[in-house]
């Protein structure tokens, strides 16, 4: 019987143990400047991955010191934990569904439209007011385009660059808004700009950019999508990781009480 409850209490140890990869991917996420601005995903992942740490260490104590109840508790808070981790994990996998970007003619980078992203993500950031908020913190903590002059100071070179999304978004006009390249963030108005608004959102003014546009927005999700992406991937193998060691727990606590069983009936307490 000390065998059996020595077992469940190792497991229950990993199964504590296996809270650090989710907490992990909560704290990486809140320490991305894009993340950071929005705040959406990271505190879940943080507190489902410690309340996992909390019902492990709890199956711990229970099997250690062979106390049934506790580690009934384990058995039932941790399976809710599990489900509610993978849901979470299938709605990552939902939300950030949609385009990685689009190709344009003779640019080695992508751009971005807000258009290809799910409505649940482009509501955390098209919300009336939310996106002046979340581009004044980028500006703050995110200075994505303060190097780009330095960087490209020639079209040829600039063209074919590879940006990153939110430089792609941010810090230049859409190549369709057909404006003159002067430098990475400096560019020359075509006389029509249309009835794009992104064109008409651009501005020279260094700390304006197209910050307002929706190519920015766009940008930014795309960052968020392959951020999340990623926290999903060690979300997911923490989850099978999990339904292992739950799987073993529940054998041992089953052992574990058998041979308690069993011992009553040879002591005669049956």
């Amino acid at each position: 019987m000390a065998l059996n409850y020595m077992g469940a209490a190792a497991i229950n140890a990993v199964a504590a143990l296996l809270s650090i990869p989710v907490i992990t991917a909560g704290i990486w996420l809140s320490k991305q400047a894009d993340n950071a601005c929005v705040q959406i995903l990271q505190w879940p992942l943080v507190g489902l991955g410690v309340a996992v740490l909390v019902v492990g260490l709890a199956g711990f104590v229970g099997a250690f010191w062979r106390l049934p109840w506790l580690l009934l508790a384990y058995l039932v808070f941790m399976l809710l934990l599990i489900a509610a981790l993978a849901c979470l994990a299938v709605f990552v996998f939902v939300a950030t569904t949609g385009s990685s970007g689009r190709p344009v003619p003779s640019r080695a980078f992508l751009e971005y439209d807000l258009d290809d992203y799910s409505g649940w993500l482009r509501g955390r950031v098209d919300a009336p007011g939310r996106w002046d908020e979340i581009k004044t913190c980028l500006a703050a903590t995110a200075p994505v385009c303060s190097d780009l002059n330095i960087t490209y100071t020639a079209p040829q070179v600039f063209f074919a660059a590879w940006l990153s999304p939110m430089q792609s978004g941010c810090c230049k006009p859409p190549t369709r808004c057909g404006y003159t390249f002067v430098s990475a963030t400096n560019w020359i108005s075509p006389i029509d700009v249309g009835a794009d608004p992104d064109c008409a959102a651009w501005s020279n003014d260094q700390d304006r950019l197209c910050y307002s546009c929706d190519s920015c927005k766009a940008g930014l999700l795309q960052n968020l999508r392959r951020e999340w992406r990623r926290a999903d991937v060690i979300l997911i193998v923490a989850i099978v990781a999990l339904l292992v060691v739950y799987a073993m727990g529940c054998y041992a606590f089953r052992a574990a009480r058998t041979d308690e069983l069993f011992r009553r009936y040879r002591q005669g307490y049956t």
